[in-house]
């Protein structure tokens, strides 16, 4: 009886990364469908959700600087400050108008191979005269800038007077 042949290393460390990639790929698509829409979205006494603790979140009302950025100037009516909003994002890739009202605005943006879900809202806060922003990943931890990133190529599609607030 002879022993079985041992695979030559490099064979081996190729198998094991196969391995430790195809376990990856099935996580990481396990946890985008897990990804149901949370229950704080809108809004609430006048303000959007608040972040969380992790870096995936940017929002115009939030304090701290990594979560922070600068919200849009409310320069005209209602609708034609919505429309100007609806237009730069569906713009963007994967997105996807999911609730209006008057004053308030939400869209899904999807990532292209995992399908991850992002939330974008928009408040148009008529008393300070600013559209007030939060952009979320639903799942993870790091978005590696994606929400931010987002926020400002919708900020450079608005008119010059809407990019920055009062």
């Amino acid at each position: 009886m002879t022993a079985p042949v041992e695979p030559p290393r490099a064979k081996r460390i190729a198998l094991r990364l196969a391995r430790a990639v195809v376990v990856a790929v099935v996580v990481l698509a396990l946890l985008s469908m897990t990804g149901t829409a949370p229950t704080n979205l809108g809004l609430s006494s006048g303000k959007l959700a608040p972040c969380p603790d992790s870096p995936n979140c940017v929002r115009s009302q939030a304090t701290d600087p990594r979560h922070a950025i600068a919200p849009f100037a409310l320069d005209r009516s209602f609708g034609a400050a919505k429309e100007e909003l609806r237009q730069a994002a569906a713009k963007l890739a994967r997105a996807k108008l999911i609730s209006e009202s008057e004053s308030y605005l939400r869209f899904e943006f999807r990532s292209l191979i995992f399908r991850f879900v992002d939330d974008v809202e928009f408040h148009l806060d008529a008393a300070t005269k600013t559209i007030h922003i939060r952009s979320a990943s639903r799942v993870g931890h790091s978005d590696f800038g994606v929400n931010r990133r987002r926020i400002e190529a919708i900020r450079v599609m608005l008119p010059e007077a809407m990019r920055q607030a009062p």
